[in-house]
């Protein structure tokens, strides 16, 4: 699947997911389901909370972002980014957003989902939407919150099977990735990962180490030299801004890089693929459930490659193409449900 085709199809996909999770998951909360009527003096205010990985981090949060922007294109919303510094800002800068009267409040990633609880409650009569957090797992499961999954093992194993294949094409039996912090997203891409490549190549040999940081590439690089090193012969770099240091030093160390979230193909053609995840379409179709008047809170929207939520990016050019081949076919037997019961947790 292309880039362009996979982009399109995740638009449609998240549209029919999030119909269907308004029809039937919401709580049914006058204050949460109200309709917002919106004109061209009074538009939907959609506010924007970053994680610490920040704008340009030619991934996760410039994703989430680029969805934002999108919705203020096409829908006409009033959108607003707030950069958080530091986990300390998250609750504030929600709270701020919350008090100027803000109708929804996304919350991009993992790690805010303690922040989206506390705020939820303090304002029950705004809409927030997490990305990355099960809306059950919350405390007190507030009933104005939307939790935004992505099946990302699947997508992990996809990347795993192609990395195996082109590992034994290049003599080598060892894979390996670079994690940012060790949380269930980042898992459950890893946890495919593995599947996939012992599945391609029986007897590869997977690892994996955490950057403990989003942001600084050079922590990302060290962990895939050292990798590289070892005799990995492709990385999966799950780790955001920080991770784009581990597919240069997979450029340097003449393996193979494999992107995550966004298409990173851009890097070069030493970037084997990459693992979408439609994170800027999740945004804008909640800020346009938010519009329409059919956002309800309470449950989660889930995104697969049956919805085409998650997906592959650009092959390199320079990748095998009967091993590229042998991928699709993987990816149509889980799409179809041929495969299933693919890991979403290391041990």
């Amino acid at each position: 699947m292309t880039k362009r085709a996979t982009t399109a199809a995740i638009v449609a996909g998240l549209a029919a997911a999030i119909v269907l999770l308004a029809a039937g998951c919401g709580s049914g909360g006058d204050d949460v389901a109200a309709t917002t009527e919106t004109t061209a003096a009074n538009p939907v205010k959609v506010g924007l909370i970053t994680d610490l990985g920040q704008l340009n981090d030619n991934g996760f949060n410039e994703l989430a972002y680029n969805g934002l922007k999108r919705a203020e294109r096409e829908l006409g919303v009033e959108g607003r980014v707030v950069e958080s510094a530091s986990a300390a800002d998250y609750v504030p800068n929600m709270a701020t957003l919350a008090r100027q009267g803000y109708d929804l409040i996304i919350g991009v990633g993992y790690a805010q989902g303690d922040a989206i609880a506390k705020a939820a409650k303090k304002y029950p009569k705004t809409k927030f939407a997490i990305v990355d957090v099960d809306q059950a797992t919350l405390k007190g499961t507030p009933a104005n919150v939307q939790g935004l999954l992505f099946r990302e093992q699947q997508v992990g194993y996809l990347v795993g099977y192609l990395a195996a294949l082109e590992a034994k094409r290049a003599g080598g039996n060892q894979v390996s990735a670079v994690g940012g912090f060790k949380e269930p997203p980042v898992d459950r891409y890893i946890a495919g990962y593995r599947a996939g490549a012992e599945a391609a190549v029986p007897g590869t040999v997977v690892k994996w180490g955490y950057s403990l940081d989003w942001e600084d590439q050079a922590k990302c690089k060290e962990l895939a030299l050292n990798q590289i090193a070892a005799g990995s012969k492709v990385v999966f770099q799950v780790a955001g801004g920080c991770g784009l240091g581990a597919l240069l030093a997979a450029k340097q160390g003449q393996a193979w890089g494999i992107g995550v979230d966004a298409d990173q193909s851009f890097l070069g053609t030493h970037v084997l693929t990459s693992a979408l995840k439609g994170v800027d379409s999740a945004v804008f179709l909640t800020a346009k459930a938010t519009q329409d008047g059919t956002f309800k809170g309470g449950g989660n929207a889930e995104f697969g490659l049956d919805q085409e939520g998650v997906g592959l990016g650009m092959f390199s050019p320079k990748a095998n193409k009967a091993d590229i081949a042998a991928t699709k076919k993987i990816e149509q037997q889980i799409a179809d449900g041929t495969i299933t019961g693919i890991p979403t947790t290391l041990n």
